[in-house]
């Protein structure tokens, strides 16, 4: 097996860039299943009204004990098999998580300590619901540098702790998982055809703070605190606003929605999904959605998302493939990668 300071110094001269190529992805869920109907039995709602307004099913919610590092670490090794790697293959680990085990230290350490690693580079970033596409840009930016090779890029998230679960028009929305993607670096001409990370474009706006937020922290209240939403707020901003990003992307790689064979956004709410890829003129069979299953699970949604696709087949090697968040703050983003 090549070792990863190999992968750069053999790259021919006539190489004119470094791309960020996905190796592998692996995704990891609680056991534990919650559908509608056992919520009815806790919260005024009803099957009906979750699945009219959202699409949500079901949801995995983690055990009592089972931590956001634990959940990241199951999906990390998943990530590792499908890339033929091990944990000594890979020298930067990136987590994106809003539920992280401790204020601190980073859930990235604990993640790297449960894999066996000592050597390399671990911490969190935080964009919320955005994260992983955060993260995968952050990753992208250290490999394309030349100064890492190999990369975890981790999205995991234990939701149902920040809830109110007498909160109807939030504890319905959420659920717990994780999901990874190892990012290494190879060949590329510098075109679209190149695989790997094409391009990545990140926003934010604090401005928007009190649409989506949690109630406390550290240096405010000291707690923890609850989600707190502004739904119809979060609506018309993510339908609105966060397919500029998307633009931007196929912009940079001379690239349109006729050329992209999946669009993979975070699954916070179907009609958020649907009506952002009616506006792009995304065709509905190039959309991956597993919000019925998973329900919203933050930093995990798109990497759980790329996960199904890629075991069921629909995403292959060759396929151009969108993924797009928006989280609170705002903060959204969108990245293409050619499988």
């Amino acid at each position: 097996m090549t070792s990863s300071s190999e992968i750069v110094e053999n790259m021919s001269s006539e190489t004119k860039v470094i791309r960020s190529r996905v190796a592998g992805v692996g995704c990891y869920l609680p056991e534990r299943i919650v559908t509608n109907a056992e919520l009815e039995k806790s919260v005024d709602t009803s099957d009906d009204w979750i699945v009219q307004r959202t699409g949500i099913r079901q949801r995995h919610i983690a055990a009592e004990g089972e931590t956001t590092s634990q959940l990241g670490t199951k999906a990390a090794q998943a990530a590792l098999k499908a890339a033929g790697l091990t944990a000594d293959d890979i020298d930067l680990l990136i987590v994106a998580t809003s539920t992280p085990d401790y204020t601190f230290p980073a859930t990235a350490t604990q993640i790297q300590h449960a894999l066996g690693m000592s050597h390399g580079v671990a911490f969190d970033l935080q964009a919320v619901c955005s994260g992983f596409v955060f993260a995968v840009a952050t990753a992208d930016k250290f490999i394309t540098s030349g100064s890492h090779h190999r990369a975890l890029v981790i999205g995991a998230e234990t939701f149902s702790r920040l809830l109110d679960w007498e909160d109807r028009t939030t504890c319905v929305l959420f659920g717990d998982g994780a999901g990874a993607m190892v990012l290494e670096a190879g060949e590329g001409e510098g075109t679209s055809a190149d695989r790997g990370v094409l391009t990545t474009h990140l926003r934010s706006d604090g401005a928007h703070r009190a649409k989506l937020y949690v109630d406390g922290g550290p240096s405010t209240t000291g707690t923890t605190g609850h989600l707190r939403m502004q739904g119809r707020d979060v609506y018309r901003f993510a339908v609105g606003m966060v397919t500029d990003v998307m633009r931007d992307a196929f912009e940079a790689t001379g690239t349109t929605v006729e050329d992209m064979k999946w669009f993979v956004p975070h699954q916070a709410n179907r009609r958020i999904i649907e009506s952002s890829a009616e506006k792009m003129g995304i065709a509905p069979e190039k959309v991956v959605v597993t919000v019925d299953r998973h329900g919203n699970t933050s930093a995990a949604s798109i990497p759980l998302a790329l996960c199904v696709a890629v075991a069921d087949g629909r995403i292959k090697e060759g396929d151009l493939v969108m993924i797009e968040a928006i989280g609170g703050g705002f903060a959204w983003g969108a990245a293409l990668i050619r499988w």
